[in-house]
């Protein structure tokens, strides 16, 4: 249950983000991982240049969106960096702990 809410808050987050920001400051389609048990999570229209911490086990990262994104080792976008060209996928087991979408 502590996972769960704390994962909640960076999609409440991420919900709000894209309410006030608009398409033109998101990358276009959608962000997907697996989580703990396996289970997929994704983001639809993630917004730009924002670093985001994931709260939780996150692997697999999948870009579906229209621009490129780095997944970061460590959490605040620091560590080892995988850039992935809109369309690409990570290899499944590549674990990451933040994301920044179309990253300058």
């Amino acid at each position: 249950m502590r996972l769960c809410r704390p994962f909640a808050a960076v999609l409440g987050g991420l919900a709000l983000a894209l309410t006030t920001t608009g398409s033109a400051l998101a990358a276009d389609g959608t962000f997907a991982w697996i989580g703990p048990r396996g289970k997929a999570y994704s983001i639809a229209n993630p917004p730009d240049r924002k670093c985001f911490d994931m709260a939780q086990e996150a692997r697999g990262a999948r870009n579906g969106t229209k621009k490129p994104l780095v997944v970061y080792t460590k959490k605040k976008c620091k560590g080892s960096a995988l850039r992935l060209a809109a369309g690409r996928s990570a290899p499944n087991g590549a674990r990451f702990a933040s994301v920044v979408f179309n990253p300058r």
